[in-house]
């Protein structure tokens, strides 16, 4: 039963009540339409009905083709041909189906569908196919029968993510690895996922997992939503990824594009009976006029029913952890959000709220947590509308956490638009801590966004050309002086402020110096850009290796002590003209002096009684700092005349530390 305790929660939403009430009445209505009496992971069965399957010895194989006049089944078992003895019956609602003896297919043959319609007909990827695979000479795809002799047998096959705030690797498994290629699930499995649990995150999100045709879309642009990308590897292979990141205590979720499917006809599911409307909207609305793709029509229960069957699938084959919802705003929005500003409650509720998409993803995550309650599900939204990541009972859409879309936005135009005097430490607390009281965020400076080619990393816009040539560590520099200083601090603020959930995305954490660009025919196809070069953090002579090793610092400051657990963060002092920061998360100070040429003798931050240890220091000499802060000693509060107490410390310029309480009060 729904109460509107998202309301309660903020009395700005009452005059929103009625879009709130309709748009779970319209999930309850839909539910009951698809469910009857049963439950929606009852419902979302599809993937064991359609595709191919061996049943008592046969092979099934079937199709929702509904414009379709006849399928046939083609493959090098038939010379690729519309031989009658593979032509599918035709059973209702527009299914179709096909009967083989055993002997007629074996595990790794090739095969399509071959389907016509009154008027034209085309080679089609089957929708449920499980395998798909790109020869590659000719760049053809073509389905494969999987059906292994020895299927992947998990060594942890209850694995349950542990319910701490989640700490995110984001990852892409093809640009992992530092040689000029496509690396593959296994070298990923050795070479990475060591690291990652060395450097102490507890989630890996992996991007490009369901099959894409091209490359360098990143894998956002979906042909074959139950397939793994065969370039990467076997099915058998990825399972056996995320086997061993389970056996190290680390939840793996996958990027997962439900907001639209590529245009492609013959390995996609464009056009994929002859009609647009199949899967898609018809007409204008069925096209995203920014990323030249079909959008989904989430009012029909066959499209419905692959999409949540989609869910399950990838829960329950591959034990992922839960899902990260790419576009979610783009769903959101009949207009998909596109050039909207979203600077009050009158821009989230407007007419053009899609309420079929909304009651979507009410099922959804209804579903996600009905088969693994500890499964995280988070959404990719700039909108900020609320109740997104409020529980459904409480009026919300039930996503875990969203996506803090707008903290890299404000430190790219900070570090572009203002000179470091400038920095404002009331408007970066503000920025860094601004989200809603009843929903979690995964914060983050940056991810994979803001180190495509066109845009810069951080570290790019920090120091620019001296990454190439000034990161040796008996080489001075001031320019990457102020760089590192910044980027750790950059890192500090948003992770220790993060709102639930943090997010770093593989090789950022380190100062990557390169940013990412795919092969395509503009680079002449090369994969220059498109992997990472560990090396560099690895050798002890060059500075990234500082970076590195004050990440892991951090990271495991955070987990061991589970801060973003903590939902309270207390400002203690601001100081605008010095640009000094302090604040307090559980028994943790935080000091911040943002100031980018005055250090600060016997500086007093008030507070109560207490005494501290230095937990974690940016301007450590082995984290690439000038060892200004004597780390040995143990702080005390000093009183004044009055009953104030103060800590009075040294606070040296463009830096950050970390004081642990181990006195007997809170720090308030």
């Amino acid at each position: 039963m729904m109460n509107l305790r998202l309301i309660e929660n903020d009395p700005w939403l009452k005059p929103y009540s009625e879009s709130i009430i309709a748009w779970h009445n319209l999930a309850i209505e839909k539910e009951k339409e698809l469910t009857g009496d049963a439950s929606l992971a009852d419902f979302a069965m599809g993937h064991h009905y359609f595709g191919i399957h061996k049943e008592k010895g046969k092979w099934y194989i079937r199709e929702w083709a509904p414009n379709a006049t006849i399928i046939y089944l083609t493959g090098a078992f038939n010379n690729w041909s519309k031989h009658p003895d593979y032509a599918f019956s035709q059973l209702p609602d527009g299914v179709w189906e096909l009967c083989l003896k055993e002997q007629q297919l074996a595990h790794k043959d090739l095969y399509a569908l071959q389907i016509e319609w009154n008027g034209g007909e085309g080679k089609r990827i089957p929708a449920w196919a499980i395998r798909v695979i790109q020869d590659s000479e000719t760049n053809i795809f073509n389905a494969q029968v999987w059906e292994p002799p020895v299927s992947h047998k998990w060594k942890i096959p209850n694995f349950k993510r542990a319910q701490k705030a989640p700490l995110i690797y984001e990852a892409h498994i093809g640009m992992s690895g530092e040689e000029e290629k496509v690396h593959t699930f296994n070298s990923f499995r050795k070479e990475i996922l060591p690291r990652i649990k060395d450097a102490g995150y507890n989630v890996i999100q992996f991007m490009a997992i369901p099959e894409h045709p091209y490359y360098g879309s990143f894998g956002y642009q979906v042909s074959s939503f139950f397939a793994v990308s065969s370039r990467f590897g076997t099915p058998e292979e990825l399972k056996a990824l995320i086997d061993e990141a389970h056996s190290m205590g680390i939840a793996v979720i996958m990027d997962l594009i439900h907001s639209h499917a590529v245009k492609n006809e013959v390995e996609g599911l464009g056009r994929y009976d002859g009609t647009q409307y199949q899967f898609f909207h018809d007409g204008d609305r069925g096209l995203h006029p920014a990323w030249g793709s079909y959008c989904f029509n989430y009012s029909k229960g066959e499209v419905l029913h692959f999409l949540l069957s989609n869910l399950k699938y990838w829960l329950e084959e591959y034990k992922f952890d839960g899902f990260r919802f790419d576009g979610v705003t783009s769903m959101l929005y009949l207009d998909h959000g596109l050039e909207k500003a979203f600077n009050g409650y009158d821009d989230y509720f407007t007419p053009n709220l899609d309420y079929e998409a909304i009651s979507y993803f009410i099922m959804a995550n209804k579903l996600i947590h009905s088969i693994n309650s500890n499964a995280l599900s988070i959404a990719e939204d700039v909108s900020g509308l609320p109740g997104l990541a409020a529980p459904i009972n409480d009026g919300g859409l039930g996503f875990d956490c969203r996506m803090s879309m707008g903290v890299p936005d404000y430190w790219i135009k900070t570090i572009k638009e203002r000179k470091d005097e400038d920095w404002e430490v009331g408007e970066i607390f503000h920025n860094m801590t601004a989200h809603r009281d009843d929903e979690k965020v995964v914060s983050y400076a940056e991810s994979h966004d803001q180190a495509l080619v066109g845009d810069k990393t951080i570290i790019f816009r920090l120091i620019d050309k001296e990454m190439y040539y000034s990161m040796r560590k008996d080489q001075p520099n001031l320019d990457v002086d102020r760089g590192m200083a910044l980027h750790k601090m950059i890192r500090l603020i948003t992770a220790s402020c993060a709102g639930g959930a943090y997010l770093n995305f593989m090789g950022n954490e380190f100062g990557h110096p390169e940013w990412i660009d795919f092969p395509r025919e503009g680079n002449n196809w090369s994969y220059k850009h498109a992997r990472r070069l560990w090396s560099i953090a690895d050798n002890t002579e060059l500075k990234y290796h500082w970076l590195k090793d004050f990440d892991k610092e951090m990271i495991q400051l955070i987990a061991e002590s589970d801060l973003l657990s903590i939902p309270e963060i207390w400002k203690i002092w601001e100081n605008k003209a010095d640009q000094v920061l302090a604040y307090s998360r559980g028994n943790y100070l935080f000091i911040f002096n943002f100031n980018p040429t005055q250090s600060f003798t016997d500086y007093g931050i008030p507070m109560e009684a207490n005494k501290f240890k230095v937990a974690l220091n940016t301007d450590s000499g082995y984290l690439g700092g000038f060892n200004r802060i004597d780390e040995r000693i143990t702080y005390y509060t000093i009183p004044s005349n009055t009953s104030q107490h103060y800590l009075k410390l040294y606070i040296p310029s463009r830096s950050a530390f970390v004081l642990k309480r181990i006195g007997f009060k809170k720090i308030r």
